[in-house]
């Protein structure tokens, strides 16, 4: 008997299939990248990307999205690069609080019934006037210890690509295998079956936005950390890329499908096609579009994917 390979399978198998056909791409028109030297420069903003990924995929496992992820992470952003290098425990208090003012929001959503998208648009605002109240200005500097991590130089592999693997492996226990992170899913797949199980739908929405917080917040830290300075706008993109990681990766807006090693490989495919544009001094308008056409792509193959599951189900 033939053994068919399962749709998590297949869903995970396009985008690490979109990743390898654009590096294979990457090493033909320069093959001086198939280099550490080089896939350190393809990679470099990798890590910080698919932290806000998985950070988006938290909150898009409970059916909601957050409009405010890249004017969030530029505040952490801003923090790290004053408060937490001059004054590390005030700092650490700012950031734990912010991390609190997103649980509070999934409480809010929840009980208020209000739209995600809403509620995190007004919250993008908050979070941006509190980065330039912090710095007016691009400046502040990287904390050492911070500087210093995302500068490792690991034998094997760049920090970048070792480092998302890490990030991966540990979403993947927290939200696949932990049984908050079934529950967390749960919400999304099916609220009133929750419910019914005698579980805090309240509580499992708090704990998955003050997840998203913390992966937000180590996002902001680990972009000071390569960037060595921040800005008010420096993360803005981030809402856009964050959301097109996780579809990219498999994941949905809604169902509670996600994929915490989708969403990183989808983070590393859209940080290769901008790098690889940036590599070859293309403008940044380019780049954009390429990221774009990459998930159009993706999302056609996807939705070719899910017509084939369809018939071989009515079949």
């Amino acid at each position: 008997m033939r053994l068919k390979p399962s749709a998590d399978a297949l869903r995970l198998a396009i985008p690490a299939l979109s990743l390898t056909v654009l590096l294979a791409a990457v090493f033909w028109l320069q093959p001086r990248a198939m280099s550490y030297i080089g896939l350190n420069l393809l990679f470099n903003l990798a890590v910080p990307i698919a932290l806000a990924t998985i950070a988006q995929m938290l909150i898009m496992s409970v059916n909601d999205l957050d409009l405010a992820m890249g004017t969030f992470v530029s505040f952490v952003a801003c923090v790290t690069a004053t408060f937490l290098r001059d004054e590390p425990l005030v700092g650490i208090l700012i950031l734990a609080g912010a991390v609190a003012v997103y649980a509070v929001l999934g409480v809010v959503i929840h009980l208020r019934g209000l739209p995600s998208i809403v509620v995190s648009l007004g919250m993008s605002f908050v979070w941006a006037g509190l980065a330039v109240l912090l710095l007016p200005a691009p400046g502040g500097q990287a904390p050492e210890w911070v500087r210093s991590l995302m500068t490792m130089k690991p034998p094997v592999a760049p920090m970048a690509i070792v480092a998302s693997i890490v990030i991966a492996i540990v979403a993947h226990l927290v939200v696949m295998r932990s049984s908050l992170g079934v529950l967390i899913r749960g919400i999304g797949g099916n609220q009133r079956s929750v419910e019914r199980a005698g579980w805090s739908v309240l509580a499992a929405r708090a704990a998955a936005y003050g997840l998203a917080g913390v992966f937000a917040v180590l996002a902001g830290i680990a972009l000071v950390g390569l960037t060595t300075s921040a800005d008010a706008n420096i993360a803005l993109r981030y809402t856009l890329l964050s959301i097109a990681g996780v579809i990219l990766g498999g994941g949905e807006f809604i169902g509670g499908r996600v994929s915490p090693i989708g969403a990183v490989i989808g983070a590393l495919t859209l940080t290769l096609a901008g790098s690889f544009l940036s590599f070859l001094r293309i403008s940044p308008d380019w780049q954009i579009g390429a990221q774009g056409a990459i998930l159009i792509i993706v999302l056609a193959l996807r939705l070719l994917l899910n017509r084939l599951e369809y018939r071989e189900k009515r079949g």
